[in-house]
């Protein structure tokens, strides 16, 4: 609600063709996407309205997502600072509303083995107590916020045969050097406790896992850091951006921001021209998601579909899927290259292909929901929560890569920590001592130079990656 007038501000249209590869920055209270999620959450809770003539603040954090409102939230309850926070369109709009739901005890798109083999056992220990901490954050917030939570675990299911054996080591590394209870499960097993997906061939089982409803959870950081004191500003697009003097100049069509400290926090989003330490660092990908009209009795019967657990294939252009508290089924996948491509009907199909050959027993049913958002992932795949420049009081938290539902809660509480000048042992792991990186080609070589060329290269690894995951 604008508070100067007491009116909310109409909010333009929304524009499904928006690409953050292209658009200068991403709009000006723009409406939601129409996703599942924005349908079913209530009336947003009140903000602050526009910025309206220019307002010096500690400290302003770029973006109304999970991790500007968590940062904002932290900063008030554990260090004592009300932070202003700036949206360009209405709270909420990136990819906190446009997601699963499926909060995980991972972040990046690295596996544990993984980690080990790029960082060595001992940092690759101290990750996982970093990450494991991270999802026991998000835990703590969900157990405050009404957000129809389902936990239970993550099931990982295996689409092919031969991805078994990726799994069982996968699953021997978690129980052997990290400590999870994780378990291999057959074919049988799955369909008999959890979901007769006719592509399963086996599961590794994680004991941490929790869907939930992404936007009531996110209304429920608003609500809670506004409490305490809090200044949330949607259709307040940063427009341009200095520093004169130590001081940082945040441009927005109601007024400037001036400001001690900036945190970004704007994700699958983040604009070219933002902030140079930001430029051509992320490369958004996009992502479609549907759920469909709600399961009948003979329908849940057929599927088996007992467990509420969040489960993904292994694919590398991986399906996210789950059933949710009203018997719907979401499922999403990768999507368009470019934004101005997304609505193609092709890229729906992908996905209601992908739900009947896991359930073909719902082959026609009806589509109530279907939308397209978003994701940070960074050039190495694995998130970032860093100063840049210790000489500025400029910092980021992004670069999830599709994992960021539970860790932005626990990367916005660590870049408050940075933001409030406190020190944690942590800040020498990967994901806090070094920047975003910029895109890499020949090996090891990174340069900028090679950012205008990003999606061509994305187009054709999609290509191998569909052959690889289908066929060879």
């Amino acid at each position: 609600m604008d508070i100067t007038t007491g009116r909310t501000p109409v909010p333009a249209v929304y524009d499904p063709r928006y690409d953050p590869l292209v658009a200068r920055h991403p709009g000006h209270g723009v409406d939601y996407a129409p996703t599942y999620w924005v349908a079913t959450a209530g009336a947003p809770p009140a903000d602050d309205g526009p910025i309206d003539g220019d307002v010096d603040v500690d400290v302003a954090i770029v973006g109304s997502g999970f991790t500007g409102l968590a940062a904002a939230l932290f900063l008030a309850r554990e260090h004592g600072i009300r932070a202003t926070v700036l949206e360009a369109n209405r709270t909420v709009w990136g990819c906190t509303s446009r997601n699963g739901g499926q909060g995980q005890n991972a972040s990046g798109r690295l596996y544990r083995s993984q980690w080990i083999g790029r960082w060595g056992k001992e940092t690759a220990l101290r990750l996982d107590a970093e990450i494991r901490e991270g999802f026991e954050t998000f835990r703590s917030l969900v157990a405050e916020i009404g957000c129809d939570p389902q936990p239970g675990g993550h099931l990982y299911i295996a689409h092919r045969d031969k991805k078994m054996e990726f799994l069982r080591n996968e699953a021997k590394v978690m129980r052997e050097v990290f400590g999870y209870d994780a378990r291999i499960l057959g074919r049988d097993e799955v369909h008999r406790t959890f979901v007769k997906d006719a592509e399963t061939f086996g599961a590794l089982h994680e004991p941490d896992g929790i869907g939930v409803h992404p936007l009531k959870l996110a209304w429920g950081y608003l609500r809670k850091a506004r409490e305490l004191g809090v200044k949330v500003h949607p259709a307040s697009p940063v427009t341009g951006f200095e520093t004169r003097n130590g001081v940082h100049l945040l441009r927005s069509p109601g007024g400037a921001v001036r400001a001690r400290a900036v945190g970004f926090a704007t994700g699958g989003y983040t604009s070219n021209g933002m902030h140079r330490s930001l430029d051509a660092k992320i490369m958004p990908i996009l992502s479609n998601s549907l759920v469909t009209r709600p399961l009948t009795d003979a329908e849940l019967e057929s599927t088996n579909f007992v467990t509420t657990e969040v489960i993904t294939d292994t694919r590398t252009l991986r399906f996210y899927y789950r059933k949710l508290p009203d018997n719907r089924v979401q499922i999403g996948s990768r999507s368009s290259i470019t934004g101005a491509d997304a609505p193609n009907p092709r890229h729906m199909a992908v996905l209601v292909d992908g739900l009947h050959r896991k359930f073909p027993m719902l082959k026609g049913i009806r589509i109530d929901y279907s939308w397209w958002g978003w994701v940070d992932v960074s050039h190495d795949m694995m998130p970032r929560v860093v100063q840049p420049d210790p000489r500025e009081a400029v910092f980021y938290a992004l670069g999830y890569g599709g994992n960021g539902v539970s860790f932005s809660a626990h990367a916005g509480r660590r870049m408050a920590e940075r933001i409030a000048g406190r020190h944690s042992r942590a800040f020498d792991l990967p994901i806090y001592d070094s920047p975003l990186r910029y895109p890499m080609a020949f090996g090891a070589l990174e340069s900028r130079a090679f950012a205008p060329f990003r999606r061509l290269g994305q187009r054709a690894l999609y290509r191998w990656y569909w052959l690889r995951d289908e066929f060879l």
